[in-house]
């Protein structure tokens, strides 16, 4: 075989066959992110709660005012500013109240109202002869004495230091317990420091035929008064 008609290798003459474009890619499509899980109620729930801030405490001598809020205080009603001002009311309506009620009490004058000096002691059927009766000692300061001839009425007063006098029966006598004067039935001094014997008052005969008496009319022994038609009721 001639060298003209040797078959030439493939694989030395032929060119490399040309490698064809590969189709474009296309873009990655970004993922969509997942949309985050609403949190349960029972992890709410039990997520603990933020921590208050603390106080904040002001240094002696500073301006500085507490941020602690009211409400964490639990003493709304009570703070230094509320009970000041509710100090100051109470203190103002006090004060008027006051001047209301003075001015009230003057339009009513204080009157003292005394026992009348003049009453009536009953007939002169209820007193027995020789008798000296306390009846009226407590609510007049008044003994009345009967005699043979008529009746006087004694004003139970120590003519010392103004005590009450005690009538004692088994002596016969008006005894004064704070100084020890002593008094006999027609009220003469005879023993203590009283400086007289006692004052009678007006006694008379009411249109009812009791026994009236007033207190208020007194006689006096050492001034001769005893003698007076109204020191003495004569009654047989």
């Amino acid at each position: 075989m001639s060298e003209e008609t040797k078959p030439t290798p493939a694989s030395e003459s032929a060119p490399a066959p040309a490698v064809e474009n590969p189709a474009p890619k296309a873009p990655p499509v970004p993922a969509t992110p997942k949309p985050a899980a609403a949190p349960t109620a029972a992890k709410t729930a039990a997520a603990p709660a933020a921590a208050p801030a603390p106080p904040t405490v002001a240094k002696p001598g500073s301006k500085q005012t507490l941020t602690k809020p009211i409400e964490e205080t639990g003493n709304l009603w009570m703070t230094r500013r509320n009970f000041l001002s509710r100090a100051g009311w109470v203190a103002f309506f006090s004060f008027v109240g006051t001047m209301l009620l003075g001015s009230l009490r003057y339009m009513f004058p204080r009157v003292l109202f005394e026992p009348s000096t003049v009453f009536k002691a009953g007939f002169p059927g209820d007193y027995p002869v020789g008798a000296v009766s306390t009846k009226w000692v407590k609510d007049y300061r008044t003994w009345i004495v009967r005699t043979d001839i008529g009746f006087y009425a004694i004003f139970a007063q120590c003519t010392h230091l103004g005590c009450t006098p005690r009538w004692l029966e088994a002596e016969s006598k008006f005894k004064c317990p704070c100084h020890g004067s002593g008094f006999t039935m027609e009220a003469v001094n005879f023993e203590g420091p009283a400086p007289r014997p006692l004052e009678r008052v007006q006694i008379a005969l009411a249109e009812d035929g009791q026994i009236l008496i007033d207190t208020s009319v007194r006689f006096r022994e050492e001034l001769g008064q005893w003698s007076s038609a109204s020191a003495f009721l004569n009654y047989a």
